[in-house]
C-alpha cells in the first residue's frame, strides 16, 4: 500500500489570529498563505507522482472534516485530479476540549483547577497519556485512527484501493505513524509536529519521512 500523509496548511490558528474570535476548532480556516502552501505543495507532489510513475487512477484523497484540511485537499487536488475524494471523522484533530483556541500561556490562569491535573496527568505519565480537560489525549487520538485503518484495509480488498493520500492534522498524523508501523510511544514523545503541508511518505511496511521541503 502507498499512503501520502498530508498536514494541512497555515490556519489562522497557527498564527494567533484565533485567540480573539475564538473559531471553534473544525471551522477554523486556512490563511491567504497557507492555500498558497497548499497550491505549491500540490503542483509538487503531481510532479513528484509522475516522476515515480505512480498510478493515481485508481488512487482515493481521504480528508478530516475540518475545513482547513478540506481546503488543503482542494488545493491539493487541482494537481493531483482524484477522482474519488472522501471525509473521515477519525482523521480530525486531537480535540483541545476546555482549551480550545486558547493560547497556552492562558490555560492556567483560566481554568488553575483543570490545569493543575492535566500538569499532573503529564509529570506522571507523560503527554502521550494526557488527557486534555473535557477533550482528548494523543492516546484516544492513536485508538480511533487505527479504526480508520481498518477502512483502507477493507478498501484494499474490496476495490484495489492501494494508493492513499490523507489530508489531516499534526497529531493525527503521528498517531497514524505511531499505530501503522507500532511505533513506541518514547518515539511519539520524540517526534516533533511536523511543518504545514509536509508529506510524509510510506510503501507498505517502510516509512519514507517527509519528501518535500
Amino acid at each position: 500500500m502507498h499512503i501520502f500523509l498530508i498536514r494541512h496548511g497555515e490556519s489562522v490558528a497557527n498564527v494567533g489570529e484565533n485567540y480573539v474570535e475564538r473559531i471553534p476548532d473544525h471551522l477554523v480556516p486556512l490563511t491567504e498563505r497557507g492555500r498558497e502552501q497548499a497550491r505549491q505543495n500540490g503542483e509538487w507532489l503531481a510532479q513528484y507522482c509522475r516522476e515515480h510513475q505512480i498510478d493515481l487512477s485508481r488512487a482515493r484523497a481521504w480528508c478530516s472534516p475540518f475545513v482547513r484540511t478540506r481546503q488543503t485537499c482542494e488545493e491539493f487536488n487541482r494537481f493531483l485530479r482524484i477522482k474519488e475524494v472522501r471525509e473521515d471523522i477519525t482523521l480530525t484533530e486531537q480535540q483541545f476540549g476546555l482549551f480550545d483556541s486558547l493560547p497556552e500561556a492562558e490555560w492556567e490562569s483560566r481554568y488553575p483547577d483543570a490545569y493543575a491535573e492535566y500538569r499532573r496527568q503529564i509529570t506522571n505519565q507523560g503527554k502521550f497519556y494526557a488527557r486534555l480537560p473535557m477533550g482528548e489525549s494523543p492516546f484516544d487520538v492513536a485508538i480511533r485512527v487505527h479504526q480508520f485503518m481498518g477502512t483502507i484495509y477493507r478498501d484494499l480488498e474490496r476495490h484495489g484501493t492501494d494508493t492513499l493520500f490523507v489530508f489531516t492534522h499534526g497529531t493525527t498524523l503521528r498517531a497514524f505513524l505511531l499505530r501503522w508501523f507500532h511505533y513506541s510511544t518514547e518515539w511519539y514523545q520524540a517526534e516533533r509536529n511536523p511543518a504545514n503541508c509536509r508529506i510524509r511518505e510510506i510503501i507498505d511496511d517502510r516509512d519514507l519521512g517527509y519528501i518535500n521541503a
